[in-house]
């Protein structure tokens, strides 16, 4: 045993680094997709710590003052404008007033009036540059700091977004699942304890029974603790290599396109307000050069020298092997597979391919939406004017945020892509068998089953076993349940469905769906939801049959009852989960022996078994008398199993009246055949071995707790 453990914890070291390799792949290939950098130094790489987004959120705040006071001065340029204008328009006036005064035909009139003439052309082009400058820069200059505003604001939302969702899977979620833990390892410790120490077989029961519910919570809760370290190991690559880096090398990108786009302003300002006269051209020369000098690859890299610093990345999440000091001896980073644990472990899987489905669609929408805005960005940027390339800001925006969630979606699609293939290599390694026991449980079975001979002094297990079944059956007196009214059967709920099986073993699940698309619907084992479990592509699967609000779904609309959700998958073959494709064709029907709880009326207990009580009782159908052997919920599965077992057995060894009858029952070829089908089906030994002088078994309720096993009860005569 101990080297099959050593082979399984290679196989799960070598899958687990081969996910770490595909991991590192993966964000390679996804770091290398990000918007580039320019040159060798950027926002995405010295401005990860909390001390470079303080210097990034000053840094926004002193270019906003910058603008806002560079739109002040514009706008008191065009003020000045237009008053300028207007006083060279009045005196305009003015003159062609005193005109009239004077000689026109004096070629100093001629002269004059071809100055003020001009003066009205230079007034009439000073007001027109004013208004050029009030709707061509001073507005894109406007629109420039809402954009830039509206971008610091984005900007510190997402940055904050991305902190908490750390905080969260990393920390928070993280903290609270290793604190469930050890309290589960210390109730798991406290009841082996208990369990050890007990000394009646009443209490050890009890003990037991105490100890397995604890084990199966402390392994459920490590798979889930698992589970999150993974989650919170992928968080953390995905938020320090690539959501964090690709926001602010967005939020650089943004920053460059702005100072690009102010540039402009500004050359077109310069542009409209030149004047030609040499000394102002000279002015305007040198501010020209001042402007030429803005080179928007560039302009931030001496801010990126001042307050550029070392990433500060906190030490990644690991498995806290201190959890395992007092709990059971359970493996660091490896989910627990055995039979206590096998069907929520299938169960995650299926739930979290679904959510895996959801989050692929996610990625594939987002980087459409992605794509499309890249394209109608070139081709705007191709058509428009140059100097209009502010107007295509918020557009940018878009994409930035369009980027960001798509990177944020990338991540959960890893997240859920790392538990899957941990889900399914273990599985795999299970394979087609049957999960591997609990061993202390396993020798626990072994004890109780051999110890009950040995207290008999060496009795024959046969006799004891009839003696046991008969002890309550065969009573004086006792009374019985009164007889039933029969009612037709209308609107069957889901306990008398023909598909519908109860609580079956999962390896009969198997053995009864023979064809794709056969279908039934079971109660899960250990726990109280239904289950429904369908044959395609040659293997079982299984779904949980979601319910809220008094609703019952897989995967769409919610049906008030189980029955009603089936029928209508069946009627419109609507795919059970877009993931899996599987479909509903054949309702596999549980065998005629097989009884439902409220086909029963129980009467009083007439005697006590091995498992649980008998009663007395009447089959609901047609007023049957009945003895009705219980078996205790509080018993373990492979008792439970056991208890199964004692229907066969009692199909064969029924207690018969007539001595003669055993005699016939212990030939030895017919044994033989007998202890062959023990095995079997109930259904089959029920009948195959139906004898006049035997107690008949009538049938098994399997479907909820607790299992019964009816059989026909005769009050001190011999049947037949």
């Amino acid at each position: 045993m101990g080297n099959s453990f050593s082979t399984q914890e290679a196989v799960g070291v070598g899958r687990g680094r081969a996910g770490a390799g595909r991991d590192r792949q993966t964000l390679e290939s996804l770091r290398s997709d990000r918007v580039g950098t320019s040159g060798t130094m950027g926002f995405s790489s010295e401005l990860c710590s909390p001390q470079g987004h303080g210097a990034v959120q000053q840094m926004q705040e002193a270019e906003l003052r910058l603008l806002e006071g560079m739109r002040k001065w514009m706008a008191q340029r065009v003020k000045s404008d237009r008053e300028y204008a207007g006083l060279l328009h009045h005196m305009s006036l003015q003159d062609s007033a005193g005109q009239c005064r004077g000689n026109p035909d004096s070629p100093i009139s001629q002269s004059w009036a071809e100055i003020t003439s001009q003066t009205e052309g230079l007034s009439r082009l000073l007001r027109q540059h004013a208004e050029d400058l009030n709707s061509g820069p001073l507005s894109k200059l406007s629109l420039l700091i809402r954009e830039r505003q509206q971008l610091r604001k984005s900007y510190s939302e997402q940055w904050q977004q991305l902190q908490q969702e750390l905080t969260k899977t990393h920390s928070q979620d993280i903290e609270k699942l290793k604190s469930q833990y050890r309290a589960l390892a210390r109730d798991s410790a406290q009841a082996r304890r208990k369990y050890q120490e007990a000394s009646k077989d009443k209490d050890r029961d009890k003990a037991k029974d105490k100890y397995v519910r604890s084990l199966w919570k402390l392994f459920a809760h490590h798979n889930r603790y698992v589970l999150g370290v993974r989650a919170a190991q992928l968080h953390h690559q995905h938020h320090h290599q690539l959501m964090l880096p690709s926001l602010l090398q967005s939020l650089q990108d943004l920053h460059e396109e702005m100072a690009r786009i102010l540039k402009e302003i500004l050359q077109e300002y310069l542009e409209i307000s030149s004047l030609v006269q040499d000394e102002v051209v000279a002015i305007h020369q040198e501010m020209a050069a001042a402007a030429a000098r803005i080179q928007p690859e560039t302009e931030y890299q001496g801010f990126l020298r001042q307050y550029g610093s070392t990433p500060d990345v906190p030490p990644c999440v690991t498995f806290d092997e201190s959890l395992l000091e007092e709990g059971e001896p359970l493996e660091p980073g490896e989910l627990q597979l055995n039979e206590l644990t096998v069907e929520s472990v299938q169960h995650t899987l299926t739930s979290v391919t679904d959510e895996l489905a959801v989050a692929t669609e996610t990625v594939l929408r987002r980087q459409e939406v992605v794509t499309q805005l890249q394209r109608e960005l070139q081709n705007e940027e191709q058509s428009i004017h140059p100097r209009g390339r502010v107007q295509l800001l918020s557009k940018r925006q878009v994409l930035q945020e369009a980027l960001q969630g798509r990177q944020v979606a990338l991540c959960s699609q890893a997240k859920l892509q790392a538990q899957q293939e941990l889900l399914q290599a273990k599985l795999e390694q299970l394979g087609p068998g049957e999960p591997p026991p609990l061993l202390l449980l396993q020798d626990d079975r072994h004890s109780t089953s051999s110890s009950e001979p040995e207290r008999e002094g060496g009795r024959t297990p046969t006799l004891e076993l009839l003696k046991s079944h008969i002890s309550g059956i065969f009573r004086p007196k006792f009374s019985l349940p009164p007889p039933l009214q029969l009612v037709p059967e209308v609107q069957k709920p889901l306990h008398e469905q023909l598909w519908y099986h109860g609580a079956i073993p999962r390896v009969e699940v198997a053995e009864l769906l023979t064809h794709t698309g056969d279908f039934l619907v079971r109660e899960s084992q250990g726990k109280q939801e239904y289950v429904l479990s369908v044959l395609w592509e040659g293997l079982p699967r299984h779904f949980i049959i979601q319910s809220s609000d008094n609703l019952y779904r897989l995967e769409g609309d919610g049906f008030p009852s189980i029955p009603l959700l089936i029928d209508h998958l069946l009627c419109s073959q609507q795919p059970l989960t877009k993931q899996s494709g599987v479909v509903l064709r054949r309702a596999v029907h549980k065998d005629k022996w097989a009884l439902n709880h409220e086909d029963l009326v129980l009467g009083e207990q007439i005697g006590r078994g091995n498992f649980g009580e008998v009663f007395s009782g009447r089959l609901k159908a047609d007023n049957t008398l009945v003895a009705v052997k219980s078996c205790r919920e509080t018993l373990p599965p492979d008792l439970k199993a056991k208890f199964l077992q004692e229907a066969r057995d009692q199909a064969l060894l029924s207690v018969p009246f007539l001595p003669s009858s055993l005699g016939a029952l212990k030939g030895g070829g017919r044994q033989a055949r007998a202890t062959r089908h023990l095995s079997s089906s109930p259904s089959r030994i029920l009948k195959q071995y139906s004898h006049p002088n035997i107690v008949r078994l009538i049938g098994v309720c399997t479907q909820k707790q607790p299992i019964y096993i009816v059989m026909e009860l005769v009050q001190g005569k011999q049947r037949g």
